[in-house]
């Protein structure tokens, strides 16, 4: 383990002896996931990019950290009366797997839109799971409702002293594979990871750069610490950090160790998770992808640098994991959706087939349209998905369309961007 070193970091509600004696805690129970510099993503991003492989836990996040170091200090009396957790998914997971590994009765409050993965994955783990809350803020009301009532220890998911000291062991292990490291990106939602990660590198290196990410929609702790009011609302692909309100001891930490905070869009957060299943091979959620989304939405700030980026869940729904990729396939131009004006005669639908299979498309759906369109009634509307290499190939395709006569038209690709 690296050297800690206690100077500047007085005063804070955890120190680096916490994440060190939560080190030991862990040893034995958590997997130290790999940490290996992307060659790929480098040369691609213009920085040295190091991935901290958290979505390979038992439970596919770096979740387990906090929530065990919180389990193994309860009393007896406690371990007996259970406990109870509010998650939109990791945290929850977390706590069911080790309650059930130390033998101690697990409830989990879930929000309502918590993605069915993660509630079936919690169920599996033997917790008794309740879907309560349109929020995490409400879900948390009701913890707090139930933990009184039942005699049950809540077990935050990110404001709570053991837990952020376990969290930040992911440091720890990051520095001591990757010693040239010189940033760290790490996704906020309550703010747990990033505050652990920053106590225990500033311990180790005092001048290395802590760079939070929260998605657009979810920037509650860049409102708290940059003083602005920027609205939190809308469903994100990174569910596991849209809080809308941080932790009061993880704001305090942030505010003092963090050096920055960034934004990443919806589009951002899919072409990240789109970029590491095609280049690293490993499924990450929308958080897990926000570091990296960090990096390509503002490249400046990390050029040249030797750039740490923690993977922190990859729990994703399949289906929306199938939604993304294909969406991103959208953007890239290799997939795209044509909408032909035809006149309804014999060997119009055919004559497009041929010129799309001249121009080396491949078509991979067909809508023949003759009522339900604005066209005169000798016309019919032809919409056709097809898949092409890329944009050129895309523009290439259309353009001997057109070359021949036909209307083509190209359907807007998500996120707002035009194919062409």
């Amino acid at each position: 383990m690296p050297k800690l070193n206690h100077s500047g970091l007085t005063g804070l509600p955890v120190t680096p002896a916490d994440i060190a004696a939560a080190a030991v805690q862990l040893r034995g129970a958590i997997l130290q996931t790999p940490c290996t510099e992307s060659l790929t993503l480098s040369g691609m991003l213009g920085a040295r990019i190091w991935l901290k492989f958290e979505n390979l836990q038992f439970t596919a996040a770096f979740k387990e950290r906090g929530a065990l170091n919180r389990l193994a200090a309860l009393t007896p009396t406690e371990r007996a009366g259970g406990v109870i957790a509010m998650s939109a998914g990791n945290h929850a997971q977390g706590v069911a797997y080790h309650a059930r590994r130390l033998g101690i009765p697990a409830t989990i409050v879930m929000p309502v839109g918590t993605p069915m993965v993660k509630i079936e994955n919690t169920r599996r783990l033997g917790a008794e799971v309740i879907v309560e809350g349109a929020s995490l803020e409400e879900s948390a009301a009701y913890v707090e409702i139930q933990a009184q009532a039942r005699g049950l220890t809540y077990v935050h998911p990110y404001d709570d002293r053991l837990v952020i000291a376990g969290q930040g062991t992911v440091a720890l292990e990051m520095l001591a594979a990757a010693p040239e490291i010189d940033t760290l990106v790490v996704p906020i939602g309550g703010g747990g990871l990033i505050s652990g990660i920053a106590i225990a590198a500033k311990s180790i290196r005092p001048n290395l750069r802590i760079v939070g990410v929260q998605a657009e929609l979810y920037p509650s702790m860049f409102n708290a610490v940059k003083g602005t009011g920027l609205p939190m609302r809308g469903d994100t692909l990174a569910e596991g950090i849209a809080v809308k309100k941080p932790g009061r001891l993880t704001t305090e930490i942030v505010k003092r160790l963090v050096d920055d905070i960034v934004l990443v869009s919806e589009a951002q957060l899919e072409h990240a998770v789109s970029l590491l299943i095609n280049i690293e091979k490993t499924v990450v959620e929308g958080a897990g992808a926000a570091g990296l989304a960090a990096i390509v939405a503002h490249p400046a700030l990390f050029s040249g640098r030797n750039v740490g980026l923690v993977l922190c869940g990859g729990n994703i729904d399949t289906r929306l994991l199938a939604s993304v990729l294909t969406r991103e396939l959208a953007r890239d131009g290799r997939l795209s959706q044509l909408a032909i004006d035809l006149v309804d005669r014999p060997g119009q639908l055919a004559r497009v087939a041929t010129l799309v299979g001249e121009a080396g498309a491949n078509i991979v759906e067909v809508s023949h349209q003759r009522t339900f369109s604005d066209l005169p009634a000798k016309g019919t509307l032809l919409e056709l998905v097809i898949e092409t290499r890329d944009r050129a190939h895309l523009d290439d395709t259309v353009a001997l369309l057109r070359r021949a006569g036909f209307a083509v038209r190209l359907a807007t690709n998500p996120g707002g961007a035009r194919a062409g």
